[in-house]
């Protein structure tokens, strides 16, 4: 059974359900702005998302909720601000799931997992293997043979070993038996715009932080991580990494707004309501996923949860058995032996 069968059948049987609080509290009304902790630069993937959404959660509360981009450490340095925080509501995060659920795993957040936060999901994002323009790889086929004869020599631009990119690389890199050279920056926005610039041969980082370098001439798309093609409003469609590597490991991204657990529970309530009522119905968020090559896919509570294991899963047993970890899987709950026997 391949990693993310396994993963879906972990959910399918709730191994890691945890059970949604009943939204039975009083509503929340904030009498100060809400800050909003990005652990990445400006302009990647999580930055992106978070300014979509944040107007609708304003105008909802009537009251200013407000983007602090703090990178560093693969976006572990905001995520720890996020949990020193008073637990008073005031202070959120945003990210992809699935780093918060491993930074214990990669040891760059001690004593944290998945069930640290209230979860709201709002798109699923995939990663894109471009080039810049000029580069001499014209499709995957011929950039995998290069990263198979050269390794090292070849330069792979990514936010960071943990970032949706130094995944994305880390996995393909095992799957295709290769090595490669990390360059890191500030966020997925800022490492897709060096490899256009061509301070990198190859970017791994998100469709939603290429698709204007795409759309406009200055990267190549070569292949998605994905099964099925990716098309990108204005540009060719990207063919599948399975046309190349038919047994890669696929699973969605997803990213959201996470709200630290021991927040009083009529703030839980209240964003419950909003992200039900509005982030879910939301024609902006869903023409940005449309037009960006991301996935419209709004959730909260336990069924966000359900849909974040399989990434969380497969991220936690890869860094297992790439030797990247630095804490067991098993810490946070993850026992990839038993799932490796399903």
């Amino acid at each position: 059974m391949g990693l993310i069968t396994k993963a879906t059948f972990a959910v399918a049987a709730s191994a890691f359900a945890l059970s949604a609080a009943p939204s039975i509290a009083q509503e929340w009304e904030p009498d100060r702005p809400i800050n909003i902790i990005v652990p990445w630069g400006a302009g990647g993937s999580t930055d992106q998302v978070t300014r979509v959404t944040v107007p609708i959660i304003s105008e909802a509360l009537g009251q200013s909720v407000v983007v602090v981009n703090q990178p560093g450490a693969s976006g572990a340095v905001g995520t720890q601000e996020v949990l020193n925080a008073p637990k008073d509501g005031y202070t959120w995060t945003a990210n992809a799931i699935a780093n918060n659920a491993t930074y214990h795993v990669s040891g760059l957040v001690e004593d944290t997992n998945i069930d640290d936060w209230h979860i709201y999901l709002s798109v699923a994002n995939v990663p894109v293997v471009s080039v810049p323009a000029d580069s001499e790889f014209e499709d995957f086929g011929q950039l995998l043979e290069a990263f198979q004869e050269r390794g090292e020599e070849i330069t792979v631009g990514t936010a960071g070993v943990t970032s949706s990119g130094g995944t994305a690389i880390a996995g393909l890199a095992q799957e295709g038996d290769f090595e490669y050279r990390m360059v890191t920056y500030d966020g997925g926005g800022p490492a897709a715009i060096a490899t256009a610039s061509g301070e990198a041969m190859v970017t791994t980082q998100l469709a939603v932080e290429q698709a204007e370098l795409i759309r406009g001439g200055r990267l190549r798309a070569l292949a998605v991580i994905s099964d099925e093609p990716l098309t990108i409003e204005g540009a060719d469609p990207i063919p599948p990494i399975t046309e190349w590597l038919p047994d890669m490991p696929i699973a969605p991204d997803y990213f959201g707004i996470f709200i630290p657990r021991g927040v009083p529970d009529e703030v839980v309530a209240t964003m419950d309501r909003i992200w039900e009522e509005k982030v879910m119905n939301s024609d902006a968020l869903r023409e940005y996923a449309e037009t960006n090559g991301a996935v419209f896919a709004p959730s909260y509570g336990e069924e966000a949860r359900e849909r974040a294991m399989p990434i969380v899963i497969e991220e936690a047993c890869s860094a297992e058995e790439r030797g990247t970890m630095v804490n067991e899987p098993s810490t946070i709950g993850i026992d990839c032996e038993t799932m490796s026997e399903m």
